[in-house]
């Protein structure tokens, strides 16, 4: 068997191997994580290509981005992502999408302050076993939209999460008396609209990553996040990194994954 060339066949030779003793575990990884450069790991459907094997190699799987797919496309490739998983989880979704699929998906579940469109069939089991602690702040109440993207996308991934909502730099106490939360978690997720300064003053008071989200929240200047980005780019605190403006479900994802390398390194 070639090193880069893995077939279907090859996976199952792969696990009698492990099983055998003649290969180890990591050696079998190293594989499969090449399997879809080997022109397998993913479900034609014509308008979509289903990435199957997301989850294999990045620990996470494929999620559904709804907003502007057509009707009939997003119905499709929900169901077909159910059907193979039995969960699936789509970001910016809107009313009318929410009733589309549910006319399919009775159970789907529409969150329109995230915009986040999720079924799980095995939810209260995988709430259960949430682990560490990532800690999402906004700066306002208008914030929360996305924080809740964030939030959520953390917990479908698997992370135990904390929310302080409402604690901008306009009344700093209020963030203040809720530091001993904010400093417990591996990570901490500051949305911020405005001129976008909570991310520098968490980002100066813990000792874990700040994930700072600019978001579009505020008057004229603001430039529709423009600002709020350039001030957390631009800050001088240590520890912060910045994903794109209103990008809740980017900063929720990368959150999880500081949060996964926390509980290995206890565990370990």
């Amino acid at each position: 068997m070639q090193e880069n060339v893995v077939s279907k066949m090859d996976i199952k030779n792969i696990l009698e191997k492990v099983q055998n003793g003649e290969m180890t575990p990591d050696e079998a990884e190293r594989y499969l994580r090449r399997q879809p450069f080997a022109g397998m790991g993913y479900e034609e459907m014509g308008f979509a290509k289903l990435d199957t094997h997301r989850e294999i190699r990045s620990g996470f799987p494929e999620v559904i981005y709804c907003a502007g797919k057509p009707d009939a496309y997003l119905v499709s490739i929900y169901c077909k992502m159910y059907e193979r998983n039995g969960e699936v989880f789509g970001t910016r979704a809107s009313t009318k999408q929410y009733e589309l699929i549910r006319k399919v998906l009775p159970k789907v579940q529409y969150d329109s302050v995230s915009r986040i469109l999720k079924l799980e069939d095995n939810a209260e089991e995988k709430a259960a076993k949430r682990v560490g602690k990532i800690v999402v702040c906004t700066a306002g109440t208008a914030d929360i939209s996305v924080a809740e993207e964030a939030a959520q996308t953390a917990e479908y991934f698997g992370a135990y999460v904390a929310r302080v909502y409402d604690v901008g730099v306009s009344g700093l106490h209020r963030l203040l008396a809720n530091m001993e939360t904010i400093q417990e978690a591996n990570c901490v997720v500051a949305v911020a609209g405005m001129e976008g300064a909570l991310a520098s003053v968490i980002g100066g008071l813990v000792s874990n990553p700040v994930i700072a989200v600019p978001t579009s929240v505020g008057y004229g200047a603001n430039l529709h996040g423009l600002s709020a980005l350039l001030t957390m780019i631009n800050s001088c605190a240590n520890g912060i990194a910045v994903v794109n403006i209103d990008n809740g479900y980017g900063a929720g994802y990368m959150a999880t994954q500081i949060n996964r390398l926390a509980v290995s390194s206890v565990k370990a």
